[in-house]
């Protein structure tokens, strides 16, 4: 892992391969170690950043509140100390919040978007006192929190049959700080609604979503791409595509890259 610093706080990333560049984003809870099964078959004709988000993996925290424009912060100033001056970003869950963050602040440095299990809208007011009790709980009881917010991010049917790598997932989230998850949790109540850049930007989209997303409403996330031109692939399962759909999510982002 590389290290760069940002606003005197570490921050964690990698860089493989060469070609066009692909910056991949994880979600809450989650770290770059997410995408290591992605890393070298994407980095066979592109080059593959991968970030630790604020408060996450190896990266420092930043303050009580890492917004989503902190974070899109920190990706430009990865971009910037690598000279790259346009990427592909895929972003999972609160990747795709901290990818939409970074196209509105920076359009010129995007050449594509995926949102992946993700969404271009704001949270409800329902959803932002679901923050608010997820905050209170993981100050509670941070183990407690951690193994029901994993073990929900699957859909029903998957949670026995990927019970090994649910619990690798749980054990890498059980590393992420106490800080760094409530950070996160404010930041993503207090997110701006950016479904206007699902409309009206002119770079290459792409939705993707579970059809059983314990997190995402299906229905209500396929709303959001109503009347434009941005692709939908929708897979049968639950919140973690690149786990519960892994060989399907390869072919399907690969084609999307080389499309560009």
């Amino acid at each position: 892992m590389k290290q760069i610093l940002f606003k005197n706080t570490s921050i964690s990333y990698s860089d493989s391969g060469k070609g066009t560049t692909i910056v991949l984003l994880h979600g809450f809870l989650e770290n770059q170690s997410m995408w290591d099964n992605y890393i070298a078959t994407f980095s066979k004709k592109n080059r593959v950043i991968t970030i630790d988000l604020l408060g996450h993996g190896e990266t420092e925290c930043l303050g009580y509140v890492h917004s989503m424009e902190d974070n899109a912060d920190v990706v430009h100033a990865v971009l910037a100390e690598l000279r790259i001056r346009k990427a592909i970003l895929v972003g999972h869950s609160m990747g795709g919040y901290v990818a939409l963050a970074f196209a509105e602040l920076y359009p010129e440095n995007v050449k594509g978007l995926v949102l992946l299990n993700s969404t271009a809208r704001a949270d409800s007011d329902e959803r932002k006192v679901n923050r608010d009790r997820a905050i209170r709980a993981v100050k509670q009881s941070f183990v407690n929190f951690i193994s029901l917010s994993i073990a929900n991010l699957f859909s029903e049917g998957n949670r026995e049959r990927l019970s090994a790598e649910i619990e690798i997932v749980k054990n890498k989230a059980l590393k992420t700080p106490l800080q760094g998850i409530v950070a996160s949790l404010e930041g993503m109540k207090i997110r701006n609604d950016r479904e206007v850049l699902l409309h009206l930007t002119a770079f290459p989209k792409l939705l993707i979503l579970g059809e059983k997303d314990p997190v995402l409403p299906f229905e209500e996330s396929k709303e959001q791409i109503e009347n434009t031109k941005v692709p939908l692939v929708t897979f049968p399962d639950g919140h973690m595509s690149h786990i519960e759909n892994q060989e399907e999510l390869t072919q399907i982002l690969l084609k999307f890259f080389k499309n560009i």
